[in-house]
């Protein structure tokens, strides 16, 4: 079982920025990933990396804003957000699965952190 805790939420102004990071992942072989969730909405997928070979994927939502990376040796995976909008108000969860693929589909992480809050005024 793979236990994620992050960390590094809170409430920032438009524009903004805040950094997340994951620690536990399991197997830097596996795809770590960030999904968000906002009220009302469908979770969604953010970023997601193979830390092993630093392979990542962004949507489109977040490119050029968001830049995801991993220190493997410490089974660390950050998230790193700037130019922030209200629009990326939500919980924010950190995820593994055992591939990334295009667009970071939910679909492809099975086990979840209790997500942290991030709001953007």
């Amino acid at each position: 079982h793979v236990q994620l805790v992050e960390s590094g939420g809170g409430s920032v102004q438009a524009g903004g920025s805040l950094k997340l990071s994951c620690k536990g992942y399991k197997y830097s072989s596996h795809c770590v990933g960030w999904l968000r969730q906002a009220p009302g909405k469908e979770r969604e997928g953010v970023a997601a990396i193979r830390p092993d070979v630093g392979a990542y994927y962004r949507t489109d939502a977040v490119r050029g804003r968001f830049e995801i990376s991993a220190e493997d040796d410490k089974n660390i995976v950050w998230l790193q957000m700037r130019k922030l909008k209200p629009e990326d108000t939500g919980v924010y969860y950190c995820a593994t699965g055992r591939e990334c693929s295009y667009g970071v589909p939910p679909a492809d992480f099975d086990s979840y952190s209790l997500g942290t809050q991030v709001t953007v005024s």
